[in-house]
């Protein structure tokens, strides 16, 4: 199976109009969050998307709305939203949990959840899944540029306990690009640009 994945494209039409031309090659296409800007301007990005011919999984950011996301796609076949939840392609789980994690931004539009909410949805993650968190695990992929670590230490339990076979995440922007192993899992914080996994 072949993967094509970004994050935080931020309302980025230009940027998310590169995914869709390139989504043909694709088996399966994941956003790890963050289309929006501080709650704003997802649709036009969602609308782009749905011309995906594949199925695509949505994870939600700390800056997007859960509601709106999982309201635009009840009538999309091939969107898919997970927040707690999976989807299965050719016997592959795809696993999902959006937000910040833990909070660390106090404005309204943040979408966050605490470490213990985010253990309890990550318990259902099966075995041998794709995971896609927004959040990084903690001490991975997700230092700042002053160099603290704000990844989420549920995120990087489930990666020692539950075996993925791939995580997938964001959300720090000054770790975008940057990989690790955990066990045999590759861990990948992905950013506005494509990148290619085979799984």
């Amino acid at each position: 199976m072949h993967i094509l994945a970004t994050s935080d494209l931020h309302c980025d039409l230009a940027a998310t109009q590169a995914l869709v031309g390139s989504a043909a090659q694709a088996d399966v296409v994941v956003v790890a969050g963050d289309l929006a800007t501080k709650g704003q301007g997802a649709a036009p990005l969602l609308d782009l998307l749905r011309t995906i011919p594949r199925p695509v999984i949505l994870v939600p950011g700390n800056h997007d709305r859960l509601a709106e996301m999982r309201s635009y796609c009840t009538d999309w076949h091939d969107g898919h939203v997970l927040h707690g939840d999976a989807v299965r392609f050719q016997d592959i789980a795809f696993f999902g949990l959006g937000a910040e994690i833990p909070r660390r931004t106090d404005e309204v539009w943040n979408f966050a959840m605490t470490e213990p909410q985010a253990a309890r949805a990550l318990a259902a993650c099966p075995p041998g899944a794709v995971l896609v968190t927004h959040t990084p695990p903690k001490g991975l992929c997700d230092r700042q540029k002053d160099g603290r670590h704000e990844g989420s230490s549920s995120v990087l339990d489930v990666l020692q306990n539950k075996g993925p076979r791939l995580h997938l995440c964001g959300h720090i922007q000054a770790s975008f690009g940057q990989s690790a192993q955990v066990g045999h899992c590759p861990v990948h914080n992905l950013g506005p640009t494509l990148s290619w996994f085979k799984v």
